[in-house]
C-alpha cells in the first residue's frame, strides 16, 4: 500500500485534558490550548465540550482564526436509546449543528451516551432500546444535513457502541458514517484495523489515538477504572502503542478515504502532569504522521 501524499490533520482539546465528563481534571484555558494546538504545528481542530469555546459561532470562529486555526469537527454526546429523553437530546443536538456549522466545522462525531456520568460502565440495549436508538440516529443524521454537516458515529468506550459486535450491529441496522477512533476500538476490545477494513466506504472522520494494549486489558477487565486508566497512561503518542496507525492509515489512504485525521491523546491533567507534556505528546504525534506521509 503507498502511503498518504497528502494528509488532512487536526488537533482536539481533549489531547489537552479538556473534556465534557464533570471532575475529569484540569480544565485548561481555552487560548492556551488553541496556541499550543498551533504550536504543534496544526492548522485545523475540533471544537472540545460545550462550553469550551463561545458557544456564538461567529466569535468562535475569531477566536480559532486568532490562533490560526480553523474548525473541522466537534463531539456531541447525546443520550439516544431512551424514548422520553429522544426529543430533548435531539434539540441539544441541534444546538450543536448550529454552533458547529456557523463556526466552519463540516463533521458532527456524535457518540450514543448510556445515561451514566462520564465511561465508567457499559449498557446492553434491548430490542426496544435499540429501535429508538436507530431512530435517534437518523434523527440526527437529519439534523447534520439541515445543517450542511456529515454526521460520522463514534464508537467510544463506556457507550452504546463500544464493542466489535455493537459496531458490526450498527453498520448492518442503520446508513450512518462512522467516525473510526482506533483508540476506543482497541479498548472496547474490537481490531481498529479489523473494523478499518471492513467499514472502509462507510468512514468519514477518523480520530487517531494509540494505546497501550496492556492498561486497556485492565480496564476491559474491570482491574482499573477508565478515567483512572487514562489518568495513568493509556493513551500514547502515535506509534508508540498497539493501534497499528501506520497500517491503519496506508489502509484508509489506499481505499480512498481523503477526511480528516484528528490526532487525540486523551488526558487527565492533575498535579502530577507536567504542564508542557500535552504539547510534546502532541508534537510528538505530529511528526509521526508526517513521518508516516513521506514514506
Amino acid at each position: 500500500m503507498s502511503a498518504p501524499t497528502k494528509m488532512r490533520i487536526a488537533g482536539a482539546p481533549i489531547t489537552w485534558g479538556v473534556c465534557e465528563v464533570p471532575g475529569w481534571g484540569l480544565q485548561l484555558e481555552p487560548d492556551l490550548v488553541l496556541q499550543e494546538i498551533a504550536s504543534a504545528g496544526l492548522t485545523a481542530t475540533e471544537l472540545g465540550p460545550r462550553g469550551f469555546l463561545d458557544t456564538d459561532p461567529v466569535a468562535a470562529r475569531a477566536q480559532l482564526a486568532s490562533h490560526g486555526l480553523t474548525l473541522v469537527s466537534g463531539f456531541v454526546p447525546a443520550i439516544l436509546h431512551r424514548s422520553e429523553l429522544l426529543d430533548e437530546q435531539l434539540r441539544l443536538v441541534e444546538e450543536s449543528a448550529r454552533t458547529l456549522a456557523g463556526a466552519g466545522a463540516e463533521i458532527l462525531v456524535l457518540a450514543a451516551e448510556t445515561g451514566s456520568v462520564g465511561y465508567e460502565s457499559s449498557l446492553t440495549l434491548d430490542e426496544e432500546e435499540w429501535e429508538t436508538f436507530r431512530r435517534g440516529v437518523a434523527a440526527a443524521e437529519q439534523i447534520g444535513r439541515r445543517h450542511g454537516l456529515i454526521v460520522a458515529l463514534h464508537p467510544h468506550y463506556g457507550t452504546l457502541i463500544e464493542n466489535d459486535a455493537q459496531v458490526r450491529r450498527l453498520l448492518d441496522s442503520t446508513t450512518v458514517p462512522l467516525c473510526l477512533d482506533t483508540g476506543h476500538l482497541l479498548v472496547g476490545g474490537a481490531d481498529p484495523l479489523q473494523i478499518a477494513r471492513l467499514a472502509a466506504g462507510r468512514i468519514a472522520h477518523v480520530h487517531l489515538k494509540d494505546v497501550d494494549a496492556a492498561m486497556a486489558r485492565r480496564v476491559r477487565s474491570g482491574e482499573i477504572g477508565y478515567r483512572d486508566a487514562v489518568r495513568d497512561g493509556l493513551y500514547t503518542p502515535l506509534g508508540e502503542g498497539s493501534a497499528e496507525i501506520e497500517s491503519i492509515v496506508r489502509l484508509l489512504t489506499s481505499s480512498g478515504y481523503d477526511g480528516w485525521y484528528v490526532i487525540e491523546q486523551d488526558l487527565v491533567i492533575d498535579a502530577a502532569i507536567e504542564a508542557a507534556g500535552p504539547l510534546e505528546n502532541a508534537t510528538r504525534s505530529v511528526r509521526f504522521l508526517q513521518r508516516v506521509a513521506a514514506a
